[in-house]
């Protein structure tokens, strides 16, 4: 008798590539979990900023986050992983006011426009920018490869913008390198110093309206400086 033919009959699964790789891709994060994330995110900001990479702790940040070591650790395993967010999320948003200044604009209104997008900064983000000067203070271990790479090469090319500005007699003539720094120094020192700001200014001049009053000033500051000097 010949062997009965099964139709249904199961075939045997194939293992592929394809399955390998399907088995490895991480699971989409829940909305609970990304809601999870961004809180512990949000009071490790603060811990970092104030205490640093290596005064923070994993308890202080859990304790700030409202939530038990053990729940904070199955989100973030390690201290490490909770800073290399933060930083790098703050690189990026430090390096968009600078990236923005339109090489083919009018130089004297994009360079106010880029002192008063830093003050926004300052005023917007202030832990940010203490949490990248603890990094600085430490000696930058984490993110000196982003310094010299990519923080360097943005430099290195609006130093080239504002070289070209000053050869076409549109800003006077500085050192583009050093012009930026004093921009970065000028408007993250509302941020890093808010504390001694305040307190020399007072009640009466030390509310917000110190960042619009700083603008105003570092506005004129920069501007009279680059204004082409006439013949």
């Amino acid at each position: 008798m010949p062997p009965i033919k099964m139709k249904n009959a199961a075939k045997p699964a194939r293992r592929s590539t394809e399955d390998g790789e399907a088995a490895s891709k991480p699971r989409p994060q829940t909305r609970i979990q990304r809601e999870k994330q961004d809180i512990i995110l949000d009071a490790a900001l603060g811990v970092f900023s104030v205490h640093g990479f290596r005064g923070a702790t994993i308890d202080q940040i859990a304790d700030a986050a409202g939530m038990s070591k053990p729940n904070l650790l199955y989100y973030f395993p390690r201290k490490e992983e909770i800073h290399k967010q933060l930083i790098t999320k703050m690189l990026a948003t430090w390096l968009a006011p600078l990236r923005e200044m339109d090489e083919t604009g009018d130089p004297i209104p994009e360079i106010r426009s880029y002192i008063r997008r830093k003050l926004e900064m300052a005023r917007d983000f202030p832990r940010e920018s203490r949490l990248f000067a603890n990094e600085m203070l430490q000696g930058a271990p984490r993110i000196y490869d982003i310094l010299a790479g990519e923080l360097r090469e943005l430099v290195d090319d609006k130093a080239d913008v504002l070289l070209r500005w000053m050869d076409e007699g549109k800003i006077s003539r500085a050192d583009p390198y050093h012009l930026i720094f004093s921009i970065w120094a000028t408007t993250q020192h509302y941020a890093d110093f808010d504390v001694q700001v305040r307190a020399v200014l007072g009640k009466d001049r030390g509310g917000d309206g110190r960042f619009e009053d700083a603008a105003r000033f570092l506005e004129t500051l920069f501007m009279t400086g680059l204004s082409p000097k006439k013949a």
